[in-house]
């Protein structure tokens, strides 16, 4: 076992076990790493703990400007591979073509020269650590998410290179299980790895060790090398409304030191859920640190939402959940809503096609959101296990623009397995969501534990392997041991790539058509309502802005369809037109894509120009 610092045991009261808590690049500079938060208001506590937490991505994003940090923070490949010679100076070259494949599409990162920036962080590091006083505390912990894995590899060798007594513990959503046993078996700078939540489990490894107790008392859930890795559930907090509300105050303070002219107002986390109660999506691995989905009650999270806006003197905060609790949400943004402070959210939800609901959450102050639209075929969103339909997608990127709510998502391109049929299906209904805001393409990736990587062969994937891109971080010998979060596979996958090129094309002028207009204050589908009639605005891509009217009960028949609506219903609402009449209406309708069918489901697409 790790000799912890012996700690005074006379009669007077014991010195507390002092725990320093960090958090690496690429976290995002403008806003205080949420596990660092919630794990120092959780420790601080307990009366034998004092917690200290450090951000030295703050001193990265100083050294390398605030705009080149963010776009790093946003390659995954790029950032790891620059602090990959700080660890293993022998995969300078390997780690440089890495990096500048990674960037060469990146205008803001295309030209950044990779020996000088590898020196910016090697010399920001050592900066850091000369202010770092290891000899104050008791145990080090790195909370190591996404893009961060190699930052704090190299700045845990470099504490225990200088003091090798100290214990240092990583814990985070890219050490759980199987990936952080290999981690505690290839590095040495290690001694102790959490898998899954933080709280309960680091709260017993500081009692163990400011007890001297015995490694192996210590639950399956903190790994160490005393005895061999079991996997198991991770334990969590069952009831998250005792969570105290986490503590920002140290990011700000340094904050001040690393930018005393404050050129950003931080974005501040919040935390409503843990896991996500859809928790199906064959593509995900998200939810690897939690075990069931938890939430705080609404009161509770609104109550956070004061205390940290007058604690920091700010107003805007980013959701952290996987997926919002709906019926909480709902009580949460209508108490919002009726609060004097103007406060704005963004969150990742699941697809609401409700507008009323998305316009209720806008009053409360949710202006931006990431929903997991993920495809536009309903036979790919079903092998997705998405529970949803392209209608309920494009419904909810409509309701969205709707109500002034900016929409962001993702289109999953080389699916495995993915049919010529579903990439055409997709081509067509491109067509159909030109007016509303652009989705990202997102080539697919396997990641560990999803359940795609779980089942390969019921995608099409012959093969699970490392990912090639890894060889450009890791030297063999500890890649070969090593499990990662991102792994590569074999299948099909140059026929997946050919195939689906013809929607990243398209995607692509997608978002041009709307880099173009991004001066206009009008929709790019939307109406104007005579009482009688109704002139319906269309911009396109290719070609001049047309103009549609209807009149009568052409107009009432659009108006009924702004929500979706079935066949049935329209031959209950308009029981006087001859079915092949509304087929035939339907179908011009369809033809000019301003009107959406999917099986005999309908929706309208233009909205308002004015939202009166």
């Amino acid at each position: 076992m790790m000799a912890s610092r012996q700690i005074s045991r006379s009669g007077h009261k014991a010195a507390p076990f002092r725990v320093a808590l960090i958090s690496m690049p690429w976290s995002i500079f403008n806003r205080p790493s949420v596990q660092l938060g919630a794990l120092k208001a959780w420790l601080d506590q307990d009366g034998a703990i004092e917690t200290s937490t450090f951000h030295p991505y703050l001193q990265v994003a100083k050294a390398l400007g605030t705009e080149v940090y963010h776009h790093l923070a946003l390659n995954s490949w790029a950032a790891e591979a620059l602090y990959s010679p700080l660890l293993f100076p022998e995969q300078r070259e390997q780690a440089s073509r890495l990096f500048h494949g990674s960037c060469k599409k990146n205008t803001q990162l295309r030209g950044l020269d990779f020996d000088r920036t590898v020196q910016l962080l090697d010399q920001s590091l050592e900066q850091w650590l000369a202010d770092f006083d290891p000899a104050r505390f008791h145990l080090a912990g790195f909370s190591i998410c996404f893009n961060q894995l190699l930052a704090s590899l190299t700045a845990a060798a470099r504490i225990k290179k200088r003091h090798s007594d100290l214990p240092i513990v990583a814990g985070g959503s890219a050490c759980v299980g199987a990936i952080g046993a290999s981690m505690l078996n290839n590095f040495p700078q290690l001694d102790y790895v959490i898998s899954g939540e933080g709280e309960e489990s680091l709260t017993r490894l500081c009692h163990c060790l400011r007890d001297n107790e015995m490694p192996e008392s210590l639950p399956p859930r903190i790994i160490h090398r005393f005895h061999p890795f079991a996997e198991e559930p991770c334990a969590g907090i069952t009831d998250l409304n005792q969570l105290p509300t986490p503590d920002y105050s140290p990011y700000f303070q340094q904050m001040q030191e690393s930018f005393p002219g404050q050129p950003f107002i931080p974005v501040l986390p919040l935390e409503f859920s843990r896991g996500c109660w859809w928790n199906r999506c064959t593509f995900c691995n998200l939810n690897l640190q939690w075990r069931g989905y938890r939430w705080k009650r609404s009161a509770k999270v609104a109550a956070e939402v004061k205390e940290q806006a007058l604690r920091h003197g700010g107003l805007d905060f980013t959701f952290t959940d996987n997926a919002l609790p709906p019926k909480e949400a709902d009580l949460f943004f209508q108490t919002m809503a009726a609060d004097s402070m103007d406060v704005d959210f963004f969150a990742e939800i699941r697809v609401i096609t409700d507008a009323a609901k998305l316009t209720a959450w806008r009053r409360g102050g949710l202006s931006s959101v990431q929903v997991g639209i993920e495809a536009l075929s309903s036979d790919l969103l079903t092998r997705m296990q998405k529970g949803t339909t392209v209608m309920d997608n494009i419904g909810a990127m409509k309701a969205a623009l709707a109500c002034g709510m900016r929409l962001d998502g993702n289109l999953i391109t080389e699916f495995p397995g993915s049919t010529v049929e579903e990439v055409t299906e997709t081509l067509r209904n491109l067509d159909f969501v030109l007016p509303f805001t652009p989705l990202s393409a997102a080539a697919f990736f396997l990641g560990k534990g999803s359940p795609v990587s779980e089942d390969p062969k019921a995608f099409g994937i012959s093969a699970v392997i490392r990912h090639p891109k890894s060889r450009g971080l890791f030297p063999e010998a500890i890649l070969t041991n090593l499990d990662l979060l991102i792994n590569g596979y074999r299948g099909n996958k140059k026929e997946q790539q050919r195939i689906w090129q013809p929607v990243n094309r398209k995607i692509a002028q997608w978002q041009d058509f709307h880099v173009q207009r991004e001066s206009s204050a009008i929709p790019a589908l939307s109406y104007r309502d005579g009482g009688t009639f109704l002139i319906i605005r269309q911009e396109q891509l290719h070609g001049p802005c047309l103009h549609h009217r209807l009149r009568g009960t052409s107009r009432q028949i659009y108006l009924f369809c702004e929500t979706i609506r079935t066949l049935d219903d329209l031959a209950c609402q308009f029981s006087t037109i001859p079915s092949g009449t509304m087929e035939e209406f339907l179908a011009d309708l369809i033809q000019k894509r301003i009107l959406f069918r999917e099986g005999d489901r309908l929706l309208a697409l233009a909205i308002p120009a004015s939202r009166r």
